[in-house]
């Protein structure tokens, strides 16, 4: 008895741990102009560090800090298995509710804000469920490919058409409804270690921007080095306490169990669609 109160306190407690784990926003943080002014000159290296001061002292908008829960189920060697995960309502920004910027980021970083929120980044599978419970489902809006899709002023280019579309349907869909299809997923998956480009000895592997019919536009490609980060790439928080089978356990449990991995991968050329490695390495 004891342990099964235990288990359900340990349940209760992964229920309510709904919201990152982040610090008030400060006053005076800077909101997307401002933003805009102080990181277009940085260089890539001193624009992540900035980035990530900007975590760590709570400069995030409030609807972002509270998830949103998405279940799945799997039959898997016979025996059904339920899952339930909190993920970020949208794709990872700097500033306030009512003047943000999505802001993309290398996997190193995007990592690094993972561990520091106690979060994971999506699978392929994930990306594909997370975009199938969107209440939002917004119609990719691609920018010309140039050299200058890695830099900040197309960074806000991209926002500002994409926070458009946002704001278009706000009023039926508040700040805070899963959003879908404005970005591209920056994900976890074995070909950050495994079936490398020679170009791309260290990936980033990138997934999603899903169609009005769900397919995704860009197919899972680890061909860019971890050092990429265009306009088009998102990074999306999931947190790595989730529910299996009513048991509290984490994303990275789950993907390296090759029993019930198959909940969250979709990894079919590696055995058991296990992630052995479900994160990317940090500098």
């Amino acid at each position: 008895m004891r342990i099964a109160f235990l288990l359900l306190i340990a349940v209760v407690h992964t229920c309510s741990a709904q919201v990152l784990n982040l610090p008030p926003r400060a006053t005076n943080a800077p909101a997307r102009e401002q933003l805009v002014k102080v990181m277009t000159p940085m260089p890539l290296s001193e624009r992540e560090e900035y980035i990530f001061q900007q975590v760590i002292n709570g400069n995030i908008p409030t609807f972002l800090r509270k998830l949103v829960a998405v279940t799945n189920t799997a039959t898997i060697n016979g025996a059904k298995h339920v899952v339930q995960y909190f993920v970020a309502p949208d794709y990872f920004a700097l500033g306030t509710d009512a003047d943000y910027l999505l802001t993309p980021m290398t996997p190193m970083l995007a990592q690094r804000v993972a561990n520091f929120l106690d979060c994971s980044l999506p699978t392929r599978k994930m990306s594909d469920e997370i975009w199938k419970a969107a209440q939002v489902k917004l119609p990719p809006s691609p920018i010309p490919a140039t050299p200058k899709m890695i830099t900040v002023p197309v960074f806000e280019a991209h926002n500002e058409t994409v926070r458009g579309q946002r704001l278009a349907v706000v009023s039926a869909h508040p700040l805070g409804e899963l959003v879908a299809g404005d970005k591209k997923d920056v994900v976890i998956s074995p070909l950050i270690y495994a079936n490398l480009h020679t170009r791309a000895s260290t990936p980033v592997v990138i997934y999603g921007w899903h169609k009005g019919d769900g397919k995704a536009i860009q197919p899972i490609y680890n061909g860019h080095a971890n050092t990429w980060a265009d306009y088009s790439h998102g990074i999306r928080l999931v947190q790595q306490s989730a529910i299996l089978d009513g048991k509290p356990t984490t994303i990275s449990a789950i993907l390296t169990n090759a029993n019930v991995a198959a909940l969250l991968s979709d990894e079919t050329n590696f055995p058991g669609n296990v992630i052995p490695k479900p994160f990317y390495p940090v500098r």
